[in-house]
């Protein structure tokens, strides 16, 4: 997924290999083999190559050691996770103990509505695995339509939709035209 994601990038900022390969001295062969997912660059390679393209290194990390199953290709899932922009927080109230079970989580998350009961509860906090790909009945916090949901990620043959667990809220359904970001992967403290 990290090449691929790398790629994208470098294609939507219309640099050739050949460009990057002069910005990083990483030679163009090699780039190649990122880019296709046949190698993984060593962490100072890749501090390099997002110097060159100018995007948060931390954040593409994420995607390190993760790969795309045939869902991630068929949903287009590099399309909508994020590479340059973080979760801002506008308010703060305290810090709360990570579970150990959740070893990535970032930041925790308050659960604002009953939309996921009996998952997460009201008020409670969800434990945020920032910028990952989601995998069928993943629970994720995202992005759609300028506001913030906390929803299930269904993947189905024909289309992607989020899912509240709880039933008096209706699924989204999501288009290939929509528009929305995957923040990251959402877990409870029951895990």
């Amino acid at each position: 997924m990290l090449g691929s994601m790398l790629s994208k990038i470098r294609k939507e900022k219309k640099m050739t290999k050949i460009e990057l390969a002069k910005k990083t001295d990483i030679n163009i062969g090699h780039l190649t083999h990122i880019e296709k997912g046949e190698r993984n660059p060593s962490h100072k390679a890749l501090r390099s190559i997002t110097n060159a393209l100018g995007v948060p290194y931390q954040i593409i990390s994420h995607l390190y050691d993760k790969s795309i199953t045939e869902d991630d290709e068929r949903c287009k899932m590099i399309n909508h996770l994020s590479y340059n922009k973080v979760l801002a927080i506008d308010s703060y109230s305290q810090f709360i103990d990570c579970p150990a079970n959740v070893p990535n989580a970032s930041v925790a998350v308050k659960i604002e509505d009953d939309s996921m009961e009996p998952y997460f509860e009201k008020g409670s906090y969800g434990f945020l695995e920032l910028n990952v790909p989601l995998r069928n009945k993943d629970v994720g916090l995202f992005l759609y339509n300028g506001r913030f949901f906390v929803r299930r990620f269904i993947i189905r043959k024909d289309k992607l939709v989020l899912r509240a667990d709880n039933k008096n809220y209706n699924d989204i359904d999501l288009t290939e035209d929509d528009n929305f970001t995957i923040i990251g992967r959402l877990f409870n403290n029951k895990m």
